[in-house]
């Protein structure tokens, strides 16, 4: 049954401006129609309007996690340590993770996320192959002790979040149920009305080997997202794999030269002082491993991709960027003149072998980018405080790399990944993540069952996620004009509102506003009736403000042609529509919408 709803007997608490530490467009938007009020920093009280958004998404989730066979629960908010010290995430997972004891001196956290929580269900209540695979899911609030909240509820410290967490006997069943959890979330993005796009994604924090993460398109997004035109490919820019150049490394056809570049530090600078592309240039940059230096060379109009780095297998982590002193050690100058040509001595210029350089001084690996690789008669630092060599080739002046990888980040225009077409780069938002956890959290928690065989294995796990609260931010930010919100009809908090022109003053206006809203909410649809004592110029700026999709504008100079007036928002132009026969258009356009 729709509920009956009046402005007079809601809760509208619109304000004309935003707060100046809004950033975001959905930020100032959501506190400027009331839809959210800030508590404490990244602390958030969804007021009605809000709430009626918040559920609309909720309903749409929890329907087609149902669909998609998953079972509803509810787990605590608060967790007790043991679990994630079993996981090995207390220490890990650092200070997003607010811990606090309580009177009996047991530590605790409050939840981020559920993998050690649903786990411990498992490893309790499953036993055999027969009970799998099952699908659990619940929608509840988490807290993230986030250093910087900011944008709203976008990154907020509390947020209400979807969290599923499936079981199963072996990796081709737990492969079906993640196909199946895609098509949901697809579904899920699709009926709210966002552009979205799935992209292959790195697994961060929670693990596993394999995931995807489902982003709302919008130019103010936080993640840089690699897709093809021509394909369906799209990963995360973490992810996106630069291919290796095709074209053959250039033979050398310019000597080596020490040019001075007197206080010229950044790639920028040295480029405008030696008149050169940055495509010219490589980039040295160092970290400290466990194992020694590590030198990372990428093209100077590159970046590097650190997600990768992270992932080179022949690389002991953990990995920091390392200091002044410890360039100086091995490269005889400070950053901003450092280069792989280390068989060149700083307090002479006779070569030396690049072995003896390292044993006298410290460990040290090359790793380069297939990019730098294919590059000749290139520009580095000299390794002398404001000086740079150019004309420096492979073979020829310095030995070749240690390792030769993709260590970049992608940019628009390289070949994509599955060869139908090159990479382009769009903003997005994300708003949905699934994994396939594998045996990560199985095995350190000893969830286990017995085979057909009888024999006990580890549960296989997957993990999908959606930030509910974070879908509303997301689809304003993607739906929005200088006068307001613009929801989608499965978003907004009404379908329809109906502005009567100084209803108490008019028994006609009045009237026809009262049978109208009567008519249209015993047909199912959401109407709000704004009877508010208001101005109509603050009326209607409210109601775009607010974004319902559908407006009805009622007035005596209208009623005496025996019209009233329609409008969609987002569009310029109203229409006037037949009295007689309003409720009819009313429902054939909420029926298309």
């Amino acid at each position: 049954m729709v509920s009956v709803m009046r402005a007079s007997q809601f809760f509208i608490s619109t304000l004309k401006e935003a707060p100046s530490e809004a950033e975001l467009s959905s930020h100032r938007l959501m506190l400027r129609a009331g839809l959210i009020k800030q508590l404490a920093t990244g602390l958030y009280t969804w007021m009605p309007l809000g709430l009626r958004v918040l559920r609309k998404v909720e309903r749409v989730v929890r329907e087609e996690m149902d669909k998609a066979g998953a079972i509803e629960l509810s787990m605590p908010v608060v967790q007790p340590s043991e679990l994630w010290l079993e996981s090995g995430r207390w220490d890990y997972f650092g200070p997003e993770l607010l811990r606090f004891v309580d009177r009996h001196k047991r530590d605790y956290c409050l939840g981020p996320t559920h993998e050690e929580v649903i786990t411990d269900i498992a490893r309790r209540e499953i036993k055999s192959y027969r009970q799998l695979p099952v699908n659990f899911y619940q929608i509840q609030t988490k807290f993230r002790d986030e250093i910087r909240p900011r944008f709203g509820v976008m990154r907020a410290r509390e947020f209400l979040m979807k969290d599923a967490y499936s079981f199963h006997a072996d990796r081709t069943s737990l492969e079906k149920t993640y196909g199946t959890m895609y098509d949901a979330y697809a579904n899920i993005f699709t009926r709210l009305g966002l552009r979205f796009r799935a992209v292959a994604a790195d697994t961060g924090a929670i693990g596993g080997t394999g995931s995807h993460e489902f982003h709302v398109l919008a130019d103010s997004g936080e993640d840089a997202i690699a897709y093809c035109q021509s394909s369906d490919y799209a990963a995360n820019v973490e992810l996106a794999e630069a291919l290796p150049p095709k074209v053959q490394r250039p033979l050398p056809s310019q000597a080596l030269t020490e040019e001075p570049t007197p206080n010229q530090r950044t790639i920028a600078e040295v480029c405008k002082f030696l008149k050169m592309p940055a495509q010219r240039f490589i980039k040295t940059l160092v970290y400290e491993g466990t194992d020694g230096l590590v030198a990372f060379l990428i093209r100077g109009d590159h970046i590097l991709n650190e997600a990768k780095v992270l992932k080179l297998t022949q690389i002991k982590s953990p990995l920091r960027t390392a200091s002044e002193e410890q360039v100086r050690k091995v490269f005889g100058a400070g950053f901003g003149s450092i280069g792989p040509v280390l068989n060149i001595v700083p307090e002479s210029t006779r070569r030396r072998p690049l072995e003896q350089l390292r044993a006298e001084k410290s460990k040290l690996t090359i790793v380069a980018d297939h990019s730098v690789r294919e590059m000749s008669d290139f520009i580095c630092g000299a390794n002398i405080d404001g000086h740079h060599f150019t004309g420096v080739n492979f073979e020829r002046d310095l030995p070749e790399p240690d390792m030769v990888v993709d260590i970049r980040n992608i940019v628009p225009g390289d070949p994509s990944p599955d060869g139908k077409g090159t990479l382009d780069i769009c903003r997005g938002i994300e708003v949905g993540h699934i994994f396939q956890l594998g045996t990560k959290y199985s095995r350190a928690l000893h969830a286990n069952f017995l085979d057909q065989s009888g024999t006990s294995c580890n549960m296989e796990m997957g993990c999908y996620g959606i930030g509910i609260s974070r879908i509303v931010a997301a689809a304003i930010e993607q739906n929005h004009d200088d006068h307001g919100i613009i929801f989608s009809a499965a978003l907004a908090p009404f379908q329809l509102v109906i502005v009567p022109i100084a209803m108490g003053k008019s028994a006609l206006v009045r009237n026809t506003a009262e049978t109208l809203y009567n008519e249209l909410t015993q047909s199912g649809i959401e109407v709000l009736l704004d009877d508010r004592d208001e101005r109509p110029g603050v009326m209607l700026a409210d109601m775009e403000l607010i974004g319902i999709p559908h407006r009805l504008v009622i007035g005596e100079r209208g009623l005496k042609n025996a019209e009233i007036e329609y409008q969609a928002r987002g569009q310029k132009e109203a229409q006037m529509l037949p009295l007689s026969n309003a409720v009819t258009v009313i429902k054939s356009i909420l029926c298309d919408s």
